[in-house]
């Protein structure tokens, strides 16, 4: 038998961040979303994986499955890894419902089999040879300013057709 629940996460997230003695977020609006068509079928295109998950930082403390929010293990920069091996990456350093997630299960934060599994079924394209992670550093000014420049910069130079985005 199957359950479905439903996590209102926008609100939790609101009271999480109140709790925190947070001002209430404004949340980011764009009314002009510099996305465009693909210029060739995703079959033919190179795909770039990028996660809001880090690297593991063997000094940072605990970091694995249901691991307390971990500050230590936050980064600050765009990083990119090789794909193979598949990285060992974490997300101790995020900020999600502990309650009712283990962050057990990676392939949540880097579907890297499932990709493969989608190019040797040709569904997608080639898919280049580094990850990228993402830092969530809760500044929407630092985002715009750093984070997404240094994305972009590392889609460019893997000739990046698709950013395939996983958030966590």
């Amino acid at each position: 038998m199957r359950y479905l629940i439903m996590l209102n996460y926008i609100d939790r997230s609101l009271q999480y961040y109140s709790e925190l003695g947070y001002a209430r977020y404004k949340w980011s609006q764009f009314t002009d979303v510099p996305f465009t068509p693909l210029k060739a079928p995703i079959v033919d295109s190179r795909i770039t994986l990028i996660s809001t998950a880090g690297p593991h930082v063997p000094t940072a403390g605990a970091q694995g499955p249901g691991a307390d929010y971990n500050a230590k293990a936050k980064f600050f920069k765009a990083i990119t890894l090789p794909k193979a091996p598949t990285p060992d990456l974490r997300i101790s350093h995020l900020s999600y419902d502990r309650k009712h997630c283990m962050a057990d299960d990676s392939r949540t934060w880097l579907p890297m089999q499932s990709l493969q599994r989608a190019k040797q079924n040709s569904l997608i394209g080639e898919i280049t040879g580094e990850v990228i992670c993402l830092p969530t550093n809760r500044s929407q000014r630092v985002s715009i300013q750093q984070d997404c420049l240094e994305v972009v910069g590392h889609c460019l130079r893997l000739k990046t057709d698709v950013a395939l985005l996983v958030p966590t």
